[in-house]
């Protein structure tokens, strides 16, 4: 499945749109900055379970 085959609705700017009519430009601050959270990210397998770090 891809994101066009979606049904139903997303939140948007304020109102509840059809999820295909939901678009975002691609130079959005949310989207770039968003994405930069992950960024540096690791997980490694330890002893007591998975560890997180950044």
């Amino acid at each position: 499945m891809n994101m066009a085959d979606r049904d139903g609705v997303i939140w948007l700017d304020g109102e509840l749109v059809p999820w295909r009519e939901a678009k975002v430009h691609v130079l959005t601050h949310t989207l770039h900055y968003g994405m930069g959270v992950f960024e540096g990210v690791r997980a490694y397998e330890t002893d007591t379970g998975t560890a997180i770090f950044r």
